[in-house]
């Protein structure tokens, strides 16, 4: 954890901005890590003070340091709040229920308890994967707290595609389930038994240069930043700790990274009135016509889907400028 707290440290520093950074306890002694960033040339301004804050909500392995790239251009008018979720980053792991909705139900009240402690009446809500879902889920149950939901390539929507069947599928005609290779189910069927990220803690001492093999394109993301590793040893270190909101995820998805619970199934619970925009990656491996069936559902309600082009999954890094104005722009439709 303290070489998660120096790696943090080295990152936060590129901020320009005023960065307010400390655990906000729950009632239950879990602790949830906090950044608060204001542009120090107006937080005295009651301009900014009066503006709707913007609360950001990371990914699934990440944490707060993830937006290195968007906090100082998104706290120009507005404080902008970042936090690690309960169980990711240096927030506290607590355990977590094997059951879907239990799961999510401890993620949704821990960030509730998280504005509680903070006071903060209203917000603009943003989550980027993981964090999209878990965003959707609060803004369910908390409407009156959320001003503007932000979607940024969220997982857990779609439902889980039916498996396909051979044959014309007429009377009499003999039909088959297009079916993986026995080796795939089989690879499938032992990785179900472990955490998501087990195998960065088993590589030990070599965990960062695995990160570094499998997920180069962190670095290249940041490259501008940091001449070295900084970044990849980042990622290492948050998820090198005892694996809790990981858990929390295992427990809410199915094989593969579906949801159990997919969350186009709850959409329709969000108030008409509540304005939904839907950001995704024009190259990211999440289906962005998944936002489109969500507009669908929520009919007249202010929806908009848009892609951002030239981004990957992680769209807040790989092109930050598009990202930083068009969330800005959302923004600044609220106040």
């Amino acid at each position: 954890m303290s070489l998660l707290k120096s790696a943090e440290a080295k990152i936060l520093a590129c901020l320009q901005n005023d960065v307010w950074s400390r655990f906000v306890t729950l009632p239950n002694q879990n602790r949830i890590w906090t950044l608060k960033v204001t542009n120090k040339s107006v937080r005295k301004h009651k301009d900014q003070a009066a503006q709707t804050p913007l609360v950001m909500v990371h990914g699934f392995g990440g944490g707060v340091g993830l937006w290195i790239r968007n906090l100082d251009a998104l706290s120009c008018s507005r404080t902008v709040y970042a936090f690690d979720l309960l169980g990711f980053g240096r927030s506290s792991r607590p355990s977590f229920p094997s059951d879907a909705s239990l799961a999510e139900e401890q993620f949704i009240t821990s960030i509730e308890q998280w504005r509680q402690s903070l006071g903060l009446e209203r917000m603009i809500l943003l989550g980027h994967s993981l964090g999209g879902y878990l965003a959707t889920s609060y803004t369910i149950q908390y409407p009156e707290r959320v001003s503007h939901l932000i979607l940024v390539d969220a997982w857990g929507f779609p439902e889980r595609p039916q498996p396909q069947l051979q044959g014309s599928g007429g009377q009499g005609s003999e039909v088959k389930r297009v079916s993986p290779p026995r080796w795939v189910k089989a690879l499938v069927s032992l990785f179900s038994f472990f955490n998501p990220l087990a195998i960065i803690r088993a590589a030990g001492p070599w965990g960062p240069g695995l990160v570094n093999r499998f997920r180069p394109d962190f670095k290249r993301k940041f490259e501008d930043l940091f001449d070295d590793d900084t970044m990849t040893q980042y990622i290492y270190h948050c998820n090198a700790q005892n694996p809790s909101g990981e858990v929390g995820f295992k427990a809410m998805s199915e094989s593969l990274g579906w949801a159990k619970r997919p969350m186009v199934q709850r959409v329709h619970l969000l108030p008409p009135s509540m304005p939904v925009s839907m950001l995704y990656g024009a190259l990211s491996w999440v289906e962005s016509s998944t936002g489109n069936t969500v507009a669908q559902i929520r009919g007249k309600s202010p929806t908009s889907v848009m892609l951002i082009e030239e981004a990957s999954h992680h769209v807040y890094a790989d092109q930050p400028e598009e990202f930083n104005r068009v969330v800005e722009s959302i923004c600044n439709t609220v106040d």
